[in-house]
């Protein structure tokens, strides 16, 4: 193997750049040339793809988001798109990928190595941290930090204001981060799409709320099946009925996904970068490099779509015991 390239897909997350760097890097340690896709697997159909170098790289560790830039393609999706990708990775003598992403990332480049037979690893690049083979992924860290700044400054006005605030954070299927911010912010409840929402639950202890104290914090992953954050407290409020008590909503949104990435994260980027491009030496394809009990694993993209990553259980009993 002698020419290489690495792309970002998906949405972005902290430490994707510490990633890539590390990718371009080792592969020039290990006498590869290196190529970067721009725009994900949109730019590897139109063939926006360029030679990289150490310098290539420089000064991009500490930035959030993606130089090599993301976006959605459907055209991938089409037979005809996956075969003009490949003509421009041939074109460029490109003979292995590291795909840099999630779910639907790997589900790609699974299909176009099972197609065309580029051997493809990837790096685990989202902020939800819900692939499995991992114990961490590339930005989680820095997305609940993230939220756990916000929470730590919305508590402030809440007891300011004896306010009850119902705090959305990102976690459309999984409630990674909703735990960690809502256990780091002191939330009294913690609402994820893993495990079922008690709304009657919640209402007993909002109603004796200034018996015991002054505000409350309830962190809303937005998968969670009884709704978003404003969903859930319009359907509190009808069931508590009390004028007294003043409800907010606060949705972080897309303020998760920015941001310089955490020391961990950088770390983390670094790691699995490296071990990506080792993997592709060694002659793996077809798996995702990732960091379980600070050992590099390699895990099938297959075990990774299709295997799901569980909560933490004694993260969930510490929500339940904090919560009194």
């Amino acid at each position: 193997m002698k020419k290489i390239a690495v792309f970002t897909s998906g949405g972005d997350s902290p430490g994707m750049n510490a990633c890539v760097r590390s990718v371009v890097r080792t592969g020039i340690y290990k006498g590869l040339e290196v190529y970067g896709i721009y725009r994900g697997y949109e730019g590897m159909i139109e063939g926006d793809i360029k030679r990289m170098y150490s310098h290539s790289v420089s000064n991009i560790v500490q930035r959030g988001g993606t130089i090599l830039k993301s976006a959605r393609s459907m055209e991938f999706k089409t037979p005809e798109g996956r075969k003009q990708a490949y003509e421009n990775l041939k074109a460029h003598g490109i003979e292995g990928i590291v795909a840099i992403g999630g779910d639907g990332t790997f589900t790609g480049a699974k299909i176009f190595q099972e197609e065309f037979g580029i051997p493809t690893v990837g790096c685990p690049g989202t902020i939800d941290n819900d692939l499995y083979g991992t114990d961490f992924t590339i930005g989680f860290d820095t997305a609940v930090n993230t939220a756990l700044e916000a929470i730590d400054k919305i508590r402030d006005t809440a007891a300011a204001h004896d306010r009850i605030f119902f705090i959305e954070v990102m976690g459309r299927d999984a409630g990674f981060i909703a735990v960690e911010s809502g256990i780091g912010g002191g939330a009294e409840f913690v609402m994820v799409p893993e495990t079922k929402t008690d709304l009657n639950k919640v209402v007993k202890s909002l109603r004796n709320i200034r018996a015991n104290k002054s505000s409350s914090i309830v962190v809303v992953a937005e998968g969670d099946e009884e709704g978003n954050a404003e969903t859930i407290m319009q359907k509190v409020k009808d069931k508590i009925q009390d004028p007294e008590k003043d409800f907010k909503v606060t949705t972080l949104g897309h303020i998760q996904r920015g941001g310089n990435p955490t020391a961990h994260d950088r770390l983390l980027g670094s790691l699995c970068g490296m071990a990506a491009v080792e993997g592709l030496i060694d002659g793996r394809t077809n798996c995702m490099a990732g960091i379980m009990d600070q050992k590099v694993v390699y895990t099938p993209f297959g075990d990774c779509i299709g295997k799901e990553k569980p909560l933490n259980e004694l993260h969930l009993k510490l929500i339940d015991i904090l919560s009194i």
